[in-house]
This record gives C-alpha cells, structure tokens and sequence, in this order.
C-alpha cells in the first residue's frame, strides 16, 4: 500500500498526508452495491470486506439503503488510515473502521472533526490460532512464544494486548509479537510456516481450520469482553450540512442489525452471499454462527459513552493516547438513537 495515515506520537503533518491522499488511495478497491438506486450518492469506506460486518452487508443486499434514498458506492480502503484518509480528503463521505482512529485524527488536531454517528460490532472479531489443536489453551501457553500480530495503534493489536495484560502476561516481554506482516497476509505468513500462534479474522482463521494449517483455539472477542470495536463516521461538516442523510444511512443500518438479530446463520449467509463471491454459503454461515454465538453485533447502533470510555482506557493502557477528548467531541449520537426509537 502506499504512504499511510501515521496516527501516534511523531506524526507528519495532517496538510501533508492530504497531499498525498491520491496516493493512498490508489489501493482502495471499489465493490458494485446492488441497490439499484437513483437516489442521493454517498461514498463508503469500508476499513476491510469482512463477514464479521454482516449487518451492513445484509442492510445492502436487502435494499434498504435504496428504501432510503441513498445511492451507496462501497470502498474498501484496507486499513483504518486508509479509510480515515478517504473521509479527511473528502474521497469519501463516510468511513468505517475503529473508532480509536477519530481520536488519532482529533489529537492530531483535524481541522474538521470526524465524529462516530453509529456503531456495528461490540467485540472484536479476530481469533487466536495454533499449528495444532488446543482443548485446554489458556493465555499463559502463549508465554515465550512467537505471535503474528497486527498493526501497532489499531484496535485488533491493543485489544488482543488488552487480553494478554487481563491474564497477567507482559506483551512486551512474555512473548514475541510479530508486527512486521502486513494487514491480510498473516494468515499465509502462517500457513507457510511463521510463528507458533497468529491472530486472524475471518474467514482467515476459517480457511486455515479446512487447510489443516491451524486451529481456532481462543476468541479475543470473548475474552475482551464487549468493547467498540468498528463505527461508522464523518467530518462534523457533513454531519451539519447533510443531516437527511446521515439520519437515511443510519435508519438502513438499524435495519441491518435489526436483520441479524432476528434470522439464522443460514438466512443471513444466503443474504450476504453475494458480496463474497469467493466463498461458498456454507463457510459463510458457519463463520456468521460463530459471530453470533460471541454477541459481535449490537441490538441498536447507539455508540454510548461508557463504550467511549472504555475504548479511551485501552488506547491509553497500549500506551497510544496523548489526550481524553470528551465525548461530545468524537461522538454523535442523535441519528443512532432516533434509528433505535429513542430520539425526540
């Protein structure tokens, strides 16, 4: 990927990183959103295409997001300072990624605030997995040895060092954390042979289960516990000058959720299916079961702020906050909670 969004300690400058948001977007991948739409066009920057954002993807294929007006273009940016990028640049309308990007943004003193509107998923989605089958794992069989991590500052790293550090074990010097691969090609560092445990998404850690290759022996999500893992976001300028929108985009995703909750892992698979065309409805549905059985996915997209907090102490726990910047200035919840029935 080209020069990438830097979010902590000595940063470049954001004027700098604008300049050179062309370059880093050439990675991005655009993906055909079947809605059928005349309606008001809004760009999408997804941070990754993954099943673990299943919501979204059925509020797409549903069409709900045509039932409101909206002409959808999914982006996917490979990465959170892709995305983030993409909104501060204006190539997008609306990211979505972590939301402790925002707070990078806004320590970093952008000019136009991105602020989270509406939140997806309440645990992170990344399984631990061994060479060999692990019954009885506990975090301690990770003491001395060799992890495939991920990206130092995003959230799939600090919460799966937030779970380290809740079982007493030093990320630091406990074990070895491979941060050098990057995004998406872990699995196949692993595969061919790196490192004793590594750290996947899905469906990474499905495909490494049917290649015989690894073996899904702990779920950092569950062992975190519920935190803010991924929301949707945009420059506070957006959010004052297109409120029917933002308030539209909401009420699909709300839909979406709403979708999730009540229908089967079979259901939704045959639903999503067409936005992952490379794998076979059967390996969707079991990685949707294995969300749903962890509570990934929020009942309302209401990003609270006892989850802001909490995102704020992992931030500073992993050592990569400069400031707390209140609530207020990074969340807005008015769309979310007229979605859910809650607003005036």
């Amino acid at each position: 990927m080209s020069v990438p969004f830097q979010f902590k300690r000595k940063l470049l400058p954001l004027l700098l990183i604008l300049s050179l948001a062309v370059l880093a977007l050439a990675g991005c991948e655009k993906r055909a959103v079947n809605t059928g739409a005349s309606g008001e066009k809004i760009v999408l920057n997804e941070v990754a295409h993954s099943i673990f954002y299943a919501p979204m993807y059925a509020a797409i294929e549903e069409g709900y997001f045509q039932d409101a007006g909206i002409d959808l273009e999914l982006v996917t940016g490979f990465g959170a300072d892709k995305t983030m990028t993409a909104v501060l640049s204006g190539e997008a309308d609306i990211g979505f990624m972590g939301p402790e990007t925002t707070v990078y943004a806004f320590n970093e003193g952008a000019s136009d605030v991105v602020k989270n509107f509406a939140q997806l998923t309440q645990r992170a989605g990344n399984f631990l997995i061994a060479r060999e089958p692990m019954e009885a794992f506990t975090w301690t069989d990770l003491k001395g040895k060799n992890v495939l991590g991920g990206r130092a500052g995003g959230m799939p790293e600090m919460v799966f060092e937030f779970v380290l550090k809740k079982n007493n074990i030093d990320p630091a010097k406990d074990l070895s954390i491979d941060q050098s691969i990057d995004f998406g090609s872990t699995a196949a560092a692993f595969s061919g042979g790196q490192g004793d445990f590594t750290v996947e998404f899905e469906p990474s850690a499905t495909a490494l289960e049917k290649e015989g290759a690894g073996y899904v022996v702990a779920s950092v999500g569950v062992d975190s516990g519920y935190v803010p893992y991924t929301a949707f976001s945009a420059k506070e300028s957006f959010l004052i000058s297109h409120p029917d929108i933002i308030q539209a985009f909401t009420d699909a995703l709300q839909r979406g959720m709403q979708y999730v909750s009540g229908h089967t892992s079979e259901e939704i698979a045959a639903v999503i299916a067409p936005q992952f065309p490379d794998t076979d409805k059967e390996t969707i549905a079991t990685i949707v079961s294995r969300y749903q059985e962890q509570d990934t996915w929020k009942e309302d997209v209401i990003f609270t702020e006892d989850a802001y907090t909490l995102l704020l102490d992992i931030l500073d726990d992993a050592g990569q906050l400069e400031a707390r910047p209140e609530y207020e200035n990074l969340v807005n919840t008015k769309f979310a909670a007229q979605a859910a029935g809650e607003g005036d």
